[in-house]
């Protein structure tokens, strides 16, 4: 028992702190930035499924950038969306010869919206956007500027989760999203990052590879673009607001169907995890992604070995306790106990983004896989 307790720990440990650590600690590759006025051709691709309220919204702000506008075509897919989307999208595109409407029926997910969007695309850069995704003015020119370095493939940017009503669920999720982008920053000073965002990437055309249509987009394109040798970056100073789900129950299902296709993805291209090939870049995509969606085991162990040998030792004992106020902590947020206390609600979100993955790890394990989504609402 006292084996798997400091196995456990120190896994912890690893992967929540000592993993940016090391990042710290690793050389660092330059990057070159091209100046502002760079300005290659650029698709923007939204995979849409019954987006009437904000699609407008979202294509106005795309076409609103400062960029020029001969060099931005927008693309929308629309999932066999019935509630109008298709409409007010080809209303826009009989004003404006930038928007094209493609629909897919039956509905296939937005894995599946992409691979075929891409083909009807004429950027040399392709931009992924959300039906709802806000970028700030120079956000798609912060984003071409990137790839003057010939070795960056991928690039994403910098996602704020707006928490307008205060909810605890939105502040955890703004706290995720804060350690991440750390995360991303240190990565993209060591090579490549692993994980993006999804609203606000963007890609050379000519490295997209067709995926399955179970397969996340925002985690398998990134590492094909690495299978490749080119590196995946973070550019912070592209900036996109969305608002953070409010309801645990919608953070919850949201983060076990992420979870359930990161483990697919993970799988996938496990190829990735051979240091011999790839390098640091196994070391970080087993850090980041493996350990972290795994850490509920480890978690589970040192609650159980702690508890073990609570009777032997007083320093088990206070370690059983602490773990146990943590997880008291957490589910007094999730019962209305506490509503108003921010390390209360932190303690709350680690737990639900634990429990989702170890419910998408038994799903994985049986075999489940997820093609379609449910557009995210705050």
């Amino acid at each position: 028992m006292t084996l798997l307790f400091w196995a456990a720990t120190l896994l912890i440990v690893y992967t929540y702190l000592g993993y940016p650590l090391l990042l710290r600690l690793l050389p660092g590759r330059p990057l070159t930035k091209a100046p502002g006025g760079a300005t290659p051709t650029v698709t923007v691709l939204i995979a849409a499924r019954n987006e009437a309220t904000h699609v407008a919204g979202t294509i106005r702000n795309k076409l609103e950038q400062d960029y020029p506008p001969e060099h931005l075509q927008v693309i929308v897919i629309s999932d066999d969306s019935d509630d109008g989307t298709d409409e007010i999208v080809n209303g826009m595109a009989a004003i404006d010869a930038r928007i094209m409407l493609l629909r897919q029926s039956p509905r296939a997910g937005k894995t599946a919206a992409l691979n075929r969007a891409v083909a009807q695309a004429s950027g040399e850069l392709l931009v992924f956007s959300d039906a709802n995704s806000q970028y700030a003015p120079d956000a798609l020119r912060q984003l071409a500027r990137c790839f003057a370095d010939p070795q960056v493939g991928y690039v994403t940017g910098h996602m704020v989760y707006l928490n307008p009503d205060g909810s605890l669920v939105g502040d955890g999720c703004s706290s995720y999203m804060r350690y991440e982008n750390h995360l991303r920053r240190l990565e993209t000073c060591t090579g490549s990052i692993v994980g993006v965002d999804g609203g606000i990437d963007a890609m050379r055309r000519t490295l997209y590879q067709p995926m399955r249509a179970d397969q996340l987009p925002d985690f398998v394109q990134p590492l094909k673009v690495v299978s490749q040798g080119y590196r995946v970056i973070y550019c912070p100073d592209a900036v996109l607001q969305e608002e953070a789900l409010a309801e645990a129950g919608q953070e919850f299902a949201m983060r076990v169907r992420v979870s359930l296709r990161a483990f697919s993805a993970m799988w996938d291209m496990r190829h990735l995890f051979n240091p011999v090939r790839f390098g640091r870049f196994s070391l970080q995509l087993a850090s980041h992604k493996l350990l972290r969606y795994l850490a509920f085991l480890p978690l589970a162990g040192a609650l159980f070995s702690s508890a073990m040998l609570a009777q032997s030792h007083l320093f088990y004992a206070l370690a059983f306790g602490l773990q146990l106020l943590f997880y008291l902590a957490a589910a007094a947020t999730a019962v209305g106990i506490s509503h108003h206390n921010r390390l209360m609600g932190l303690a709350h979100y680690f737990c639900l983004t634990n429990l989702a993955a170890a419910l998408a790890f038994l799903r994985f394990v049986r075999g489940d896989r997820v093609t379609t989504w449910t557009p995210r609402v705050g």
